[in-house]
């Protein structure tokens, strides 16, 4: 069983994931704000946070943000706006998943599932050293921490698991399909902003740009590698 917080301030809404959740072995607890939400997690410690983008008071979005910057807590995003604008501005808010409304409980549910997969699998590593450099960049394979110039780096799972698929064959490109399959066991096309955004996340997080790239490569019109130092 899971804890489930889910953070919904429309009534019909929450009450119906909250029901759908539980049927399918969630342990739930739900608040209608992003404060209350906030309050809740260092009680409740859920495994997993359920989050509506449009709230009163704190945006969904600050709400996420807040959260990524102490937490590696699996975010999911519930959200009826579904056009690529704001769900790539979610994504890059921090969130590791998003869910576009109606939601369907045996969807969310499989969302759920992954995302905790994740969190609890991670890569393979094959024959690779427990540790590695990349210049300034160490990976800890075993430990998963990342530190860069001797400083810790706080990575979401989302982002933890996309950079070991990457760091673990440098040199081979990835397309977005491979990558999204890989990371989010996504398999159609139209997800493939999960994995733009979060690129650009960790790129942010590991102090370089699209433009100026150290480890992380795009690859123009495929996908991306990753480039040891």
């Amino acid at each position: 069983m899971s804890r489930v917080l889910l953070i919904e301030d429309d009534d019909s809404v929450r009450r119906a994931v909250d029901l759908g959740l539980r049927r399918q072995g969630h342990e739930v607890l739900t608040a209608v704000t992003g404060e209350e939400g906030l309050r809740l997690m260092a009680s409740f410690r859920p495994d997993v946070l359920v989050l509506d983008l449009m709230l009163p008071g704190m945006p969904g979005l600050d709400v996420c943000r807040k959260v990524r910057e102490s937490t590696q807590l699996p975010v999911i995003v519930v959200t009826a706006k579904g056009d690529d604008v704001d769900v790539v501005v979610g994504l890059e808010a921090g969130a590791d998943d998003y869910v576009v409304k109606p939601v369907r409980a045996r969807v969310l549910d499989a969302r759920i599932r992954a995302v905790l997969r994740r969190a609890d699998a991670p890569v393979p590593t094959g024959a690779r050293p427990r540790v590695e450099s990349h210049g300034a960049l160490v990976i800890d394979r075993a430990g998963l921490v990342v530190a860069r110039h001797g400083e810790p780096v706080l990575l979401a799972r989302s982002e933890l698991s996309l950079l070991l698929t990457l760091s673990a064959s440098p040199g081979r490109v990835f397309s977005r399909q491979q990558l999204l399959e890989a990371v989010w066991e996504h398999s159609y096309h139209g997800d493939i902003r999960l994995v733009d955004a979060c690129v650009k996340r960790l790129r942010s997080k590991l102090g370089e740009t699209r433009t100026e790239p150290q480890c992380i490569e795009t690859v123009r019109g495929f996908g991306y590698r990753f480039r040891s130092a």
